[in-house]
């Protein structure tokens, strides 16, 4: 894929919020549904107050590995380059970002535990 909506990133959680997104990357982002395999969703406690503030929520979701037939569903949304730089700028220090096969074939970037 070429253009300004060069990446895929997949989301699970808050970065689905509208209020997320506007502050994040300054428009709603248009996603389809999607499922990555082999991870499962854990809480994890957000200190960050800016996280916190824009999410409504102190604990978030986070992947963490899991079995083979464990699935979880999301979105994968096409953003820019500069949109993935503003989601690292928003995810706190226990997420990393990797890149993943989903269950349509698309490889797209997820944050996943640290």
């Amino acid at each position: 894929m070429t253009g300004p909506y060069s990446e895929k990133l997949f989301s699970y959680g808050t970065l689905q919020l509208e209020s997320v997104q506007l502050a994040n990357f300054g428009r709603k982002l248009k996603g389809s549904p999607d499922v990555v395999t082999g991870w499962r969703l854990a809480s994890i406690q957000i200190d960050d107050p800016t996280v916190v503030g824009l999410s409504g929520f102190a604990v978030h979701k986070i992947l963490v590995p899991g079995k083979p037939d464990d699935e979880v569903d999301g979105v994968v949304f096409e953003i820019t380059p500069e949109e993935l730089k503003a989601a690292d700028g928003y995810e706190t220090e226990a997420y990393q970002r990797i890149k993943v096969k989903l269950r349509t074939g698309l490889e797209a970037w997820v944050y996943v535990a640290r």
